[in-house]
């Protein structure tokens, strides 16, 4: 009877340890996840003032300004406007095509 009761009891301490150690790494594991969820939270509040803050640097009155004042740029006008002319492909194939038949194949002239 004895030995029964020892092994009773000692199932009964294995067991409380055991309780123990699973509540204790249940408090743990709690106290991680507050923790992640704070740093979540935070983060979100970042990226939201991030955002109102990538806003406020692409606004236009701001990009104007900037472009006046560092890169001294300024608002066009067609009194200052210059005008580029573009040869279109018509007339560099005719020059390319003149240049082809002054010289045949072979080197001999036509």
């Amino acid at each position: 009877m004895s030995r029964t009761n020892l092994v009773l009891l000692l199932a009964v301490v294995c067991s409380a340890i055991y309780l123990v150690n699973v509540q204790y790494e249940s408090r743990r594991l709690f106290t991680e996840l507050d923790k992640a969820q704070s740093e979540a939270r935070r983060l979100g509040s970042e990226l939201e003032r991030l955002k109102v803050d990538k806003r406020a640097q692409a606004a236009s009155a701001r990009v104007e300004k900037l472009a006046r004042e560092k890169l001294q740029m300024r608002v066009i006008s067609p009194a200052t406007t210059t005008y580029v002319g573009y040869t279109g492909p018509a007339e560099s194939a005719k020059a390319a095509g003149a240049a082809a038949h002054a010289v045949a194949p072979g080197g001999a002239k036509p």
